[in-house]
């Protein structure tokens, strides 16, 4: 899982690490964690950190998809649409 929460917080006004665990609610050494991609945090703690910086969960967080799954969700978004 990658994230964008530095670049987040930068555009947020240069918060610092300690604000944004301060609004969170969790240490700093987490966030710093949790940026860094050596902790993936709870649904709940994911969900804080994208309400304190002001932006949507998807915009804080993603995964990448295997090919697999890109491939039938391509399939499935273009199925009914006609040619």
């Amino acid at each position: 899982m990658t994230n964008s929460i530095r670049a987040l917080r930068f555009a947020a006004g240069e918060l610092t690490q300690a604000e944004l665990a301060e609004r969170v609610g969790v240490t700093r050494q987490t966030i710093i964690a949790i940026e860094q991609g050596k902790y993936s945090p709870s649904l709940e703690i994911a969900f804080q950190i994208a309400h304190a910086l002001g932006v949507r969960l998807d915009e804080v967080f993603s995964y990448p998809l295997s090919p697999t799954i890109a491939a039938a969700r391509d399939g499935a978004s273009t199925a009914g649409d006609p040619e």
